[in-house]
């Protein structure tokens, strides 16, 4: 495809479905500009663009507001040694179904595991979210904190025991990738690099916190000590080890 001016990515830029358009438009060498942005202030873009949460992507003539459609929009306008669907149709349905398997449960799981340990806690928070973003956005961030701390608890069901709810649904789900690479295989399907891999690495990323990850996260010591005991215990199984490895092959 021969772009006529860079897309347009409207992200909050610790989203890990975010980080899932981010890693396929610079895989795929697309130019883009992210608009980076914090909740809640990001509702000011989704809103003009018929979104309300991110990853948006503007080209010159669509909108996508989901992670997948951006995919497979870009998968149709890229060279084909580069796609990230298979052409064979009965490996590009099992990549499709891992793919909503990740983007239905995993990346669900993940997130709500991730709030559940620093929602509370500001510093984290505003790391997080104040990556990038434009400079009102980080100055007006301690005005915006105790409202979005409700909304966080109440969008994803916090409480006392939804970390360890989530943990048990991640471990799960960690459980299945580990049952596909029993054979030795290096990919989820077939012999190539695929949306599936993609879609994995992307939403483990909260859970295993990889050193080569875009968005800089606390050392895992400034962590509670359990969250970082079990991103070490899932960094050690074969699902992890395979999503740290697809992340430090990331720019080769």
């Amino acid at each position: 495809m021969n772009q006529q001016k860079p897309f347009r990515l409207i992200t909050i830029p610790v989203s890990h479905y975010c980080e899932k358009v981010r890693w396929a438009l610079t895989r795929l060498k697309f130019n883009f500009v992210e608009e980076p942005h914090s909740p809640p202030f990001h509702l000011l873009s989704t809103a003009k663009l018929g979104g309300k949460t991110t990853p948006i992507l503007v080209t010159d003539t669509e909108i996508f507001t989901d992670s997948t459609d951006i995919l497979k929009y870009l998968n149709s306008i890229t060279l084909d040694e580069n796609k990230l669907y298979p052409s064979n149709p009965e490996l590009r349905q099992k990549v499709e179904e891992l793919e909503e398997l990740f983007d239905s449960e995993l990346g669900v799981a993940t997130r709500r595991w991730g709030y559940s340990y620093i929602s509370n806690d500001y510093k984290n928070i505003q790391r997080s979210w104040c990556q990038g973003v434009p400079k009102i956005q980080k100055i007006l961030f301690p005005l915006s904190f105790l409202s979005m701390q409700k909304i966080l608890q109440n969008k994803f069901q916090l409480t006392p025991e939804s970390s360890q709810e989530s943990y048990a649904q991640i471990k799960i789900l960690f459980a299945q990738v580990d049952e596909l690479l029993a054979d030795g295989r290096t990919y989820l399907v077939g012999d190539k690099f695929s949306a599936a891999d993609l879609t994995f690495a992307t939403l483990a990323a909260p859970a295993i916190q990889p050193p080569e990850h875009p968005i800089t996260r606390r050392p895992l010591e400034e962590l509670p000590v359990k969250m970082a005991s079990e991103i070490k215990e899932l960094r050690e199984t074969p699902a992890g080890q395979f999503a740290l490895r697809l992340y430090r092959e990331r720019n080769i």
